[in-house]
């Protein structure tokens, strides 16, 4: 099954204004290939805020396609996978506003949320955000770039498996209770984690 982690950036508060995609492929208990897109927003309007915390700014993007023409290059790599997110919560809002801004349809997408599992398999921990599961993992990266978000949050994905003994990621919502996202044509259905359908005991981080 083709997992592939997903981080976007955003141009202001508005959720559908991504300006940066960040995609990290899983294969083989490992990452294999990592990609960052930019994105022309409809509205061109970036925030003070937003671009000091990613350092995008309007003509960085001015040549670059918009979002329903960045998404489409990987339709059919994302058609059957399973996607990651750190706080997907924010990553999938930000997938469906910016798609009901063109009036396109949503695609058919599962996904799984790593803080949650994070906060669910490292419960002893202080923090659970993207940096501090880094340094946990001894990764260094560049916070806010989309690209290396979602390599991060595949390698906490990867580091969540084998602490939970999953032969693979697909198999971790078995094992601590999770119950994947959704998004389709029809609406979507959030990523939530209830109690291990799984005896198996899991480390804590």
């Amino acid at each position: 099954m083709r997992t592939i982690a997903i981080d976007f950036e955003t141009a202001n508060e508005q959720r559908g204004s991504a300006c940066s995609v960040g995609l990290a492929w899983i294969e083989d208990g490992e990452v294999v290939r990592v990609e960052e897109r930019l994105i022309r927003p409809r509205d061109m309007r970036f925030s003070g805020f937003n671009i000091a915390i990613h350092g995008i700014r309007p003509e960085d993007v001015a040549n670059s396609p918009e979002f329903p023409e960045v998404m489409d290059e990987f339709r059919d790599e994302f058609e059957g996978a399973t996607l990651l997110a750190h706080n997907a919560a924010f990553d999938m809002s930000v997938w469906r506003n910016a798609l009901d801004v063109y009036g396109a349809r949503y695609p058919m997408i599962t996904y799984l949320c790593t803080l949650k599992m994070s906060q669910k398999v490292w419960d002893g921990r202080d923090s659970h955000g993207l940096a501090s599961l880094a340094d946990h993992l001894n990764i260094e990266f560049e916070h806010h770039n989309a690209a290396e978000d979602a390599k991060v949050c595949a390698e906490v994905a990867l580091a969540i498996a084998r602490d939970v003994g999953a032969f693979s990621i697909a198999e971790i919502p078995q094992i601590i209770g999770m119950t994947p996202g959704r998004f389709h044509a029809a609406g979507y259905e959030p990523c939530s984690c209830g109690r291990p359908r799984s005896s198996r005991r899991f480390a804590r981080g």
